[in-house]
C-alpha cells in the first residue's frame, strides 16, 4: 500500500511542493531520505518519520495552518538523558502521526556556535554594566562588551538570564563568556543559561565559555545535568589544567584575537603572606579533593584561586580618505581608492609616482582599550602592581610611549577599592576613566528587577502581613567608593556603576559615558498611590482585609508610631520579631540548637508574657474564631511558631514576575528549612529579609530538593557557599544536612571541587515511608537477636528454641509490609491516578525501587538531630509521577504544651515538588495543614500537562480536597502566565495563589482564602486578556475542526 493511497483515504493531498517522484507512487527508496531511523508504519511503509513530519508541514503550509509539530529539549529536562518532549500535533494529523511509534532521534544532540559577520570600520560598540547583583549584592556585576554583530559577557553569577529577559537583552546574540573567577557568585547563572540556548530553536544553540583552569571543574559538575553539548565549546586557561608545563606558570594569554577585538587574559595569583595575614594568621583551609585519576588533572595548588584581569583592544580606526588628496594623483574615482583605503599602495595615472594611503588619509586614531579588574581581596594586589602586561598601559613603568587605556572596570569589592595602594594603582593609568561597579554601595531600594518590584508594592499595598517589603529598605549609608570622587584630581574619572549604565568606545565622536538607559528611580509609594487611582474598587477590599488582620495590623501601627515612622513608610517592615533580630548583638543564641523541652519552655515564656511582642505575636484565631472551624494545631498558635516564605512560584526558567522553585520554612529562633532551591534563590532570600538575611542563612538547618531539574536545585551552591562563610566568620560553623536524589550527590561532589560548601548529603530514598518502614524492621531483628544472645544456655550447651524468635521476625516484617505506614507500598497497587497499562510508567514508584543500597544509618541519624534541633517530628519523602528520582515531602511539628488543657497537636506542611496526580501524594496530604502544590497548567492543557508530567488547576485542587487537607497553595506555575494563573471554578474556599515574596505564616491560615476576590481586581486586565487569548485558541481550533 503506497503513502499517496493510505493518505487519500483519509482525505489528505500532497502539497504541490513535492517533487513528482514521490507523488502517487511508492515510497520503496527510503533510505535515501534524510532524517531519523524510525519509521511511520509497517515493513510495506519504508517511509522515515522525518518524510512524514515533511508531507504534514507541507499540508499546514498549503492550508494555511502554522505547524504545530516541533522538536526540542525541554529546559527543566536536566540531565543528558533527558527525554524529548513533542507538542501534540492537532486531531486532524493523528491518523498520520500515529502510524508508528514516537521514539527519541538516535543520536546525541548537537550545538552550533552563532556566527555573525562584523564590519570593524563601521561597527558600534560600548560597554554597558549589567547590574544584577547591584542591589542585592548576592552575586558580581556581570558586564557586556557590545558590537553591532557580537557580543561578549563577562561573569555569569545567578539572576543573569533573569535580568536579561526583563532588560530586553538577547541571549542568543552571545557569542562569549569570560569569567573572572570560577564560583557561585561569578557562574552561578552558567547552567541555566546553557540550557536555555541549548532550548532555542529547533538545533539549539551554544556559547564559547572562557575561564581560569578551575573551569574544568565546574564544567565535570555542570555534565550531571547539563547536556554535554552544552559544554563542549569551554576553554580553560592558567595553571595545570589543560595547559603544557611550559604555559602552566604565564601571566597573560591572548584569547581572542580577529578584526573586532583582541582579548588577552592577565592572569593574577594571591600572595600567600597576605593571604595568612588576612586570616590572622591561620593556615588557609584547602577544598576537599578527590582521588587523582585524570592525567591532566593538577598535581598542585598552582592555578587554584587565579582571578583574571581582561585586556581588551579594539582595532585602530583608520583615518578619513581625503577625496582632494586623491585627485591630485588620479583622473578619476575607481578601484585604486579602495586598495588604498585598504592600506595597500598603488601606482598613480602618470605611472611614475607611487601613491601610499599616508598620502590621501588622514592619520588614523589609536584604537579604544578597555580593561575589566576584579581584585576580589587585598592579597590580589601585589600582582596587580607587578603585573608586567598590565604595566605597559601605565606611563610611569613603561619604557616607551604607553598605549592609552579608555575605560577601566572595577568588580571587586569596595573594601579592596578603597585602599590607598590600590587607589595609587589606579592612578597610573593616565586620562583612563575608571567604573567601580564592585559590592558595597549597594541600594535596595533600587531594585535591578522593577517588574518584580512592582507587582510585589502592589500586593503589599492589599495585604502587608502576607506581602511584606522588608526587602525593598534602603540598605545605609554610601560606602568607600562615592569618598574617592571627593578627590579633585580623579573626580572627572572615578563613576560609581549604575545598572544599565553605557561607556561608548564607537564611534569616537561619542566616545564617554551614557546614561540614557538608565532607569529612573523607583519609588513604592507612587505606585501605591497610582495603583488606587486606576483602581478605586480596591480601596474597598484592602479595608476588608485590614479589618480581617486588625490585630496585627494595629500592633504595626502602633510600633511606627512608637519610632517616629509616618504612615508612607509603615509598610516598610511588618514583622516584630525581624526588628528585634536586626537589633540584636549576637546570633549565637538564637542559632543553638533546641531539642523538644527547649520549645515547651519557649511557649511558657510566651504564657508568662516574656516576650517582647507579645501584644503582636498573640493568635490571629484567638480573636477571629467565627471565622469556621479552626483545626486543632492552629488553636492558639502565634506568629513566632512557622512562616513559609515563597521565594520562586514559576517553573522551568526565570521569569520578570517569577522566580523559579524555592519555598523557606521559617521555624525563626529554631532556625529553617529550605525545599527546593532554584537559581537566584540568595538573591530572593535579600529582597525578603534584606539585611536579615545572614542571620536567616545562618540559621538553616535542612535542606531538602525534590528533584534533579536545574529549575529546583541550581540556587543551591550559592546558598551552602553564603552560608557556609557566614558561620566560619562567626566561629559557629555546623554543616547543613542535604536530603535530595542520588544524582544530585554527583553534581554537589563534583562542585566541591571548586567551593567548600560545608554540607552533609542524604538520598531522598532513605527519607520515604519504605525507608522508616525498612528500618523499624531491621532494629526490631536485632532487638530479637540480641534478646536471643542473651538468652543462650551455657549450662546446657545448646541455644534456646529459635522457632518463637523466627515467628517474630516474620510478624514484624508482615506487619511493616501491610501496616498503614507504609503509603508507597500500598498505594503502589491500589492507585486510582496511577498510569495503567499503555501509559506512561515510574519504575521509581515501585516497591522498594529506592532502597536497592540498604538503610543509611548514619544519614538518618544526622537527619533526627537536624528534625530535633528544629523541632520538628518528621520529614517524609513521597516519591511520585515526574521523573525517575522525584519526589514530594511531608514536614511534620512536634505538640506543643500549652498554658492549661492537653498539648497542641502538631501542624503538617506537605509539599508535592513536581508531579502528576498520585494516590500516593493524597494519602501523604490527609489530613494536613498545608498542601503546596504545583500547578503548572491550567484546565485547557491536558495534553501539555500529561506529556510533561505536570498537575492540571483542577487536579491539583482536588488533591487538596481528597486528602481533607485545610488550605491548599498552588505555585510553580508556567510562565505562560507571567503574573497571575487563569481563575476559574474550580478555586475553593480553601485554596490560594502563591506569588514571589507572599509570606503566610501559619497564624493567618484561616484567612488566606479571603484573598483572593482583591487578587481578582488587582489582576483584572491580565485576567482579560488571558481569557480573550484562550477564546481565541478556541475558535482557532473549533476552525481547524470544521
Amino acid at each position: 500500500m503506497s503513502l499517496h493511497r493510505l493518505l487519500v483515504s483519509h482525505h489528505w493531498r500532497f502539497p504541490s511542493a513535492l517533487p513528482l517522484s514521490l507523488r502517487g507512487h511508492a515510497l520503496s527508496s527510503h533510505h535515501q531520505l534524510r532524517g531519523t531511523s524510525v519509521r511511520l508504519g509497517g515493513p510495506e511503509l519504508g517511509v522515515r518519520r522525518s518524510f512524514g513530519l515533511q508531507v504534514l508541514n507541507g499540508v499546514r503550509r498549503e492550508r494555511g495552518v502554522e505547524t504545530g509539530v516541533r522538536e526540542g529539549r525541554s529546559r527543566s529536562a536536566g540531565g543528558r538523558g533527558g527525554r524529548r518532549s513533542f507538542t501534540k500535533a492537532p486531531r486532524v494529523e493523528q491518523a498520520v502521526v500515529d502510524m508508528g511509534k514516537k521514539q527519541r532521534p538516535s543520536g546525541p544532540k548537537q550545538l552550533s556556535l552563532r556566527s555573525a559577520m562584523a564590519n570593524p570600520s563601521s561597527t558600534i560598540s560600548f560597554v554597558q554594566i549589567l547590574g544584577t547583583g547591584m542591589d542585592t549584592g548576592d552575586t558580581s556585576p556581570c558586564v557586556l562588551l557590545f558590537f553591532d554583530q557580537r557580543r561578549f559577557i563577562f561573569n555569569a553569577g545567578e539572576g543573569l538570564q533573569r535580568f536579561c529577559i526583563e532588560h530586553k537583552v538577547k541571549l542568543s546574540k552571545i557569542d562569549h563568556i569570560f569569567l573572572t573567577r570560577v564560583g557561585s557568585e561569578t557562574a552561578g547563572g552558567l547552567p541555566g543559561l546553557l540550557l536555555t540556548l541549548a532550548g532555542i530553536g529547533d538545533a539549539g544553540m551554544a556559547v564559547n565559555i572562557w575561564g581560569p583552569s578551575e573551569l574544568k571543574y565546574l564544567v565535570d559538575a555542570m555534565r550531571t545535568f547539563v547536556p554535554g553539548a552544552s559544554v563542549v565549546h569551554t576553554h580553560s586557561f592558567g595553571g595545570s589544567v589543560g595547559l603544557s608545563k611550559e604555559g602552566a606558570g604565564a601571566q597573560s594569554e591572548v584569547l581572542l584575537e580577529d578584526d573586532v577585538v583582541k582579548i588577552t587574559a592577565v592572569l593574577l595569583r594571591p600572595q600567600t603572606s597576605s593571604i595568612n595575614e588576612e586570616s590572622g594568621g591561620k593556615k588557609k583551609t584547602k577544598r576537599p579533593r578527590v582521588e587523582q585519576t585524570d592525567p591532566e588533572s593538577p598535581s598542585s595548588e598552582e592555578g587554584r584561586d587565579v582571578s583574571v584581569v581582561y585586556v581588551c583592544e579594539l582595532p585602530e580606526v583608520k583615518g578619513r580618505f581625503d577625496i582632494e588628496k586623491a585627485r591630485k594623483f588620479f583622473t578619476r574615482a575607481g578601484p585604486h581608492y579602495g586598495l588604498l583605503q585598504a592600506g595597500k599602495s598603488v601606482m598613480s595615472h602618470d605611472g611614475v609616482t607611487m601613491v601610499h594611503p599616508e598620502d590621501v588619509m588622514d592619520p588614523s586614531s589609536p584604537g579604544p582599550i578597555f580593561i575589566l579588574v576584579d581584585c576580589p581581596t587585598p592579597a590580589y594586589i601585589p600582582a596587580l602592581l607587578s603585573n608586567p602586561v598590565l604595566c605597559t598601559f601605565q606611563e610611569e613603568n613603561s619604557g616607551t610611549s604607553p598605549k592609552q587605556v579608555t575605560l577601566i572596570v572595577h568588580t571587586g569589592p569596595a573594601s579592596v577599592a578603597g585602599l590607598p595602594e590600590y587607589q595609587s594603582w589606579m592612578s597610573r593609568f593616565a586620562g583612563a576613566h575608571h567604573v567601580m561597579a564592585g559590592h558595597g554601595n549597594l541600594n535596595m531600594s533600587q531594585p535591578v528587577l522593577k517588574a518584580s518590584a512592582r507587582v510585589v508594592s502592589r500586593l503589599n499595598r492589599i495585604c502587608p502581613q502576607v506581602f511584606p517589603v522588608s526587602g525593598l529598605q534602603p540598605s545605609g549609608p554610601v560606602d568607600q567608593i562615592m569618598d574617592m570622587k571627593d578627590k579633585e584630581s580623579t573626580s572627572d574619572l572615578i563613576s560609581v556603576a549604575e545598572n544599565l549604565l553605557k561607556f561608548r568606545l564607537r564611534p569616537l565622536s561619542n566616545l564617554g559615558l551614557d546614561r540614557s538607559a538608565v532607569p529612573e528611580p523607583f519609588s513604592m509609594n507612587e505606585i501605591q498611590e497610582k495603583l488606587l487611582i486606576d483602581i478605586p474598587e480596591l480601596n474597598g477590599a484592602t479595608k476588608k482585609l485590614s479589618d480581617l488582620w486588625n490585630p496585627t495590623s494595629s500592633v504595626a501601627i502602633n510600633a511606627d508610631a512608637s519610632t517616629g515612622k509616618d504612615e508612607d513608610t509603615r509598610y516598610y517592615c511588618e514583622e516584630p520579631w525581624l526588628m528585634e533580630t536586626l537589633t540584636s548583638t549576637s546570633h549565637a543564641d538564637v542559632t543553638a540548637a533546641s531539642s523538644s523541652d527547649g520549645v515547651e519552655s519557649n511557649d511558657e515564656r510566651q504564657a508568662s508574657g516574656i516576650q517582647a511582642t507579645d501584644s503582636g505575636s498573640e493568635s490571629l484565631t484567638k480573636d477571629n474564631s467565627d471565622l469556621e472551624d479552626i483545626p486543632p494545631c492552629l488553636q492558639g498558635v502565634t506568629r513566632e511558631e512557622m512562616e513559609m516564605v515563597f521565594l520562586g512560584t514559576g517553573s522551568s526558567q526565570p521569569s520578570k514576575y517569577r522566580n523559579v522553585s524555592a519555598i523557606y520554612v521559617h521555624l525563626f529562633e529554631r532556625g529553617g528549612v529550605m525545599l527546593d532551591c532554584g537559581e537566584g534563590t540568595y538573591a530572593q532570600l535579600k529582597r525578603r529579609y534584606g539585611p536579615g538575611t545572614d542571620d536567616v542563612l545562618a540559621g538553616l538547618k535542612l535542606v531538602w530538593i525534590s528533584h534533579i531539574h536545574a529549575d529546583h536545585h541550581t540556587g543551591l551552591a550559592r546558598i551552602l557557599s553564603v552560608r557556609r562563610t557566614i558561620l566560619e566568620r562567626r566561629g559557629t560553623f555546623v554543616p547543613v544536612l542535604v536530603v535530595g536524589p542520588k544524582q544530585l550527590r554527583r553534581f554537589l561532589d563534583a562542585y566541591g571541587q571548586l567551593e567548600d560548601l560545608g554540607m552533609e548529603f542524604l538520598d531522598c530514598s532513605q527519607t520515604t515511608y519504605d525507608a522508616d518502614d525498612s528500618a523499624e524492621i531491621e532494629k526490631a531483628k536485632q532487638s530479637i537477636e540480641a534478646r536471643d544472645d542473651i538468652s543462650e544456655s551455657p549450662m546446657s550447651g545448646s541455644l534456646r528454641n529459635g522457632s518463637s524468635s523466627e515467628r517474630e521476625i516474620a510478624a514484624v516484617s508482615t506487619a511493616g509490609t501491610n501496616s498503614g505506614v507504609g503509603l508507597v507500598r500500598r498505594t503502589s497497587l491500589n492507585s486510582k491516578t496511577s498510569p495503567k497499562k499503555g501509559q506512561m510508567r515510574n519504575y521509581w514508584l515501585l516497591p522498594g525501587a529506592n532502597l536497592l543500597e540498604g538503610i543509611d544509618w548514619s544519614g538518618r541519624d544526622k537527619l533526627s538531630q537536624a528534625l530535633s534541633s528544629l523541632g520538628l517530628a518528621g520529614l517524609n519523602s513521597v516519591p511520585v509521577v515526574h521523573c525517575p528520582h522525584a519526589f514530594g515531602v511531608v514536614l511534620e511539628s512536634l505538640s506543643q504544651k500549652q498554658p492549661s488543657g492537653p498539648r497542641r497537636p502538631g501542624w503538617k506542611v506537605v509539599y508535592s515538588g513536581d508531579t502528576r496526580p498520585c494516590d500516593a501524594l493524597v494519602d501523604a496530604s490527609e489530613g494536613a495543614t498545608v498542601l503546596i502544590h504545583e500547578a503548572t497548567f491550567d484546565d485547557s492543557m491536558p495534553e501539555e500537562a500529561y506529556a510533561k508530567k505536570h498537575s492540571l488547576t483542577k487536579e491539583a485542587i482536588e488533591t487538596g480536597v481528597s486528602a481533607g487537607v485545610y488550605r491548599t497553595i498552588l505555585t510553580h506555575f508556567s510562565q505562560r502566565y507571567p503574573k497571575i494563573p487563569v481563575f476559574d471554578d474550580s478555586y475553593t474556599d480553601r485554596t490560594c495563589i502563591a506569588f514571589d515574596m507572599m509570606s503566610v505564616n501559619l497564624a493567618d491560615l484561616p484567612l488566606l482564602p479571603s484573598l483572593l476576590p482583591a487578587l481578582k481586581l488587582l489582576f483584572k486586565d491580565d485576567l482579560a486578556s488571558m481569557e480573550e487569548d484562550k477564546d481565541g485558541a478556541d475558535d482557532k481550533e473549533e476552525a481547524l475542526n470544521l
